[in-house]
């Protein structure tokens, strides 16, 4: 099936095995993460996954504000960016168009029995009102983050693909050309235009099919110029790579915190809103934006949680915020205080 991507080959294997993270035939995080949930939970787990769906969906569409490309592209001092849902972010930087995790499908889980459907109408005609990119980012290659319908709309108008070790292999077989893709291992960085970007450890996992698990890498990048620096923390669970990420490269103007999908049973891998509220803190981020939230039903809390909590949280460690509107063009120094989800039932 096209949707799982591109195979692993034992020739890519051998050079995934150079990197310093690749051990026991799988990429490994920094610390001990396990992802086992008892088998007397799952059929709990599956059925509020499947006929459980007050509060954990909008009983009508979320509204995504119309584009602007004019403004979006008009000049500013600031980095400026459009969230559309989940983690897929538009950004303005250095005269430069950046997407990251340019998921605007309609279906989460599009190779699984049942479908996981986006809060958001029509978001894959976005890709086509979007000036030409110049630059795709891609944390990891999970279904909520790597799209095929969506790499199909940025083929022709993307210049070149920055991606996670191993996320390669699904592109080229979508038909990217491979002079366009340059993967990363976490610590990298390369430089592209004025911009200097690194990738950076999470805690996490990946893999589109059964036999792909851990093949590719995954994690987190970073945006710096001589007068802005930029945090997006990709999917994670807590752990001391925050920390470590806010000592090498930080302190950062503003961060994209991953708060969202969450649960106790895979809670090493997603963290609660406290705890990325802590994170942002951790690696010196000086205003803080949830993500990774109000796109798809992936866990069983309801779709408001994650925001409410985050906000709760960051007003009780004075951490400056922003939370604007799917679709809302917004610069890192304005200020957003509605609480736009109270008046989307």
């Amino acid at each position: 099936m096209k949707q799982f991507g591109g195979r692993v080959t034992k020739r890519l294997i051998e050079r995934y095995s150079q990197s310093p993270n690749w051990k026991n035939d799988r990429f490994m995080n920094l610390v001990e993460t396990t992802l086992q949930i008892h088998f007397h939970k799952v059929p709990k787990l599956l059925y509020k996954q499947l006929c459980k769906g007050k509060g954990r969906v909008p009983r009508a569409p979320i509204p995504v504000i119309p584009f602007l490309q004019s403004e979006f592209v008009s000049s500013s001092k600031l980095a400026k960016l459009v969230w559309y849902g989940h983690s897929a972010v538009l950004m303005r930087m250095a005269n430069t168009t950046i997407l990251i995790d340019p998921m605007f499908g309609s279906d989460a889980a599009p190779t699984a029995p049942f479908s996981v459907r986006r809060f958001s109408k029509h978001t894959l005609n976005i890709l086509d009102e979007v000036p030409p990119v110049d630059l795709v980012l891609l944390t990891h290659d999970h279904y909520d983050h790597l799209d095929l319908a969506s790499i199909k709309k940025l083929r022709q108008k993307t210049g070149h693909f920055f991606v996670a070790l191993g996320v390669a292999r699904h592109l080229i077989n979508w038909g990217i050309d491979p002079s366009k893709i340059t993967e990363f291992d976490w610590w990298n960085t390369h430089l592209f235009g004025n911009l200097s970007i690194t990738f950076t450890p999470t805690r996490h996992f990946s893999g589109r099919g059964l036999t792909d698990r851990a093949k590719s890498l995954w994690g987190g990048w970073v945006l710096k110029t001589e007068k802005e620096n930029i945090y997006f923390s990709g999917d994670s669970g807590y752990g001391p790579h925050f920390k470590e990420i806010g000592k090498k490269l930080g302190p950062f103007d503003f961060g994209l915190m991953e708060c969202g999908q969450y649960n106790e049973n895979w809670h090493q891998i997603h963290m609660f809103p406290e705890e990325s509220v802590q994170a942002a803190l951790d690696a010196k981020v000086a205003k803080a934006m949830p993500v990774h939230w109000g796109g798809f039903a992936l866990a069983q809390h309801s779709w408001k949680e994650p925001v409410q909590r985050f906000v709760r949280e960051a007003a009780m460690k004075r951490l400056p915020i922003l939370t604007p509107r799917v679709g809302e063009l917004v610069t890192l120094a304005d200020k957003t205080s509605i609480s736009w989800w109270n008046s989307v039932d």
